[in-house]
């Protein structure tokens, strides 16, 4: 596992280069990583933030050669702000999916090319296969570019770590769908937003699906010991004990997908609302205690 860096630029295959940008963070790693796509044209997938020295480095690092498209995996803010810039400096387009009327999007994204399931991105020397990922949020795509069988997985899959499902956009069991979708591709590498090439991309995924399934068998044994109704502020620390407490307000986020899911599922069920990500007015009930 190679260590990433703040503001490197890294050349990873033929066809692929990649520059993280310098905004790290507990759940960012070193930063999000920017992906140039081709040779003697390019694709710029996931540009990150609307940071001025990483524009630039970008700029430096495309040259002369003409920028087509420029590609986003989801709106969150440290993977799209950078585009519309790039897009009038370059005269590239974007291509994307938008969710309206959230507020945890970058409003500043409007796609020339709203992407769907199956649409591909054609380039001299490159194809890039977008494949809809729904889960960390509902627009989320990744792309698989199919001369190396390496997938842009954005933040569907981080390497080192999971990610965060971040409801009402994201959903739990949208997410395990989507990561069992990728295993029907050809798969070589998976190239996160978050982290580096991981090189064994089934193990990988199959990974993810145990841990997120043995996550919910937590909850759901949460649910039958804890009584009648629990709070998810009760919840986390029993549902995530092996998690650092100072991560517990993170990962209360996943825990309300989690319960969301088993709602879905209609293995539990809720009495009363969140406001805003305020969890303690809302009690959850295992079914099979009704």
């Amino acid at each position: 596992m190679a260590r990433v860096n703040s503001g490197e630029l890294v050349q990873l295959s033929p066809l692929v280069r990649r520059l993280t940008a310098n905004n790290p963070s507990m759940l960012a790693g070193a930063g999000t990583n920017c992906y140039l796509i081709g040779d003697k044209e390019l694709a710029i997938l996931d540009p990150g933030p609307a940071d001025s020295s990483h524009i630039q480095a970008i700029l430096n690092a495309v040259g002369d050669t003409a920028v087509r498209w420029i590609v986003v995996t989801h709106t969150h803010p440290d993977h799209s702000p950078a585009a519309k810039i790039l897009a009038e400096r370059t005269g590239a387009a974007l291509v994307g999916a938008v969710l309206p009327n959230d507020e945890q999007q970058d409003a500043s994204f409007v796609a020339d090319r709203d992407i769907h399931h199956g649409d591909l991105i054609e380039g001299e020397g490159f194809t890039l296969e977008a494949m809809a990922t729904p889960g960390h949020v509902s627009n989320h795509f990744c792309y698989l570019l199919r001369e190396e069988g390496a997938v842009f997985t954005g933040d569907h899959i981080m390497e080192g770590s999971t990610v965060v499902i971040v409801p009402p956009a994201g959903d739990m069991a949208d997410y395990l769908q989507s990561l069992s979708i990728l295993k029907n591709y050809s798969l070589q590498s998976l190239l996160p937003g978050h982290g580096d090439a991981m090189l064994n991309p089934i193990e990988v995924i199959d990974g993810l699906i145990a841990h997120r399934l043995q996550r919910e068998g937590k909850v759901v044994d949460a649910l039958r010991s804890m009584g009648a109704a629990s709070t998810i502020d009760a919840l986390v620390s029993v549902v995530y004990s092996d998690v650092d407490p100072s991560l517990h307000p993170i990962a209360k986020v996943s825990l309300w997908a989690h319960l969301l899911k088993l709602e879905k599922d209609g293995r539990a069920r809720k009495e009363g609302e969140v406001g805003g990500w305020d969890f303690s007015r809302q009690y959850w009930f295992w079914k099979e205690s009704l």
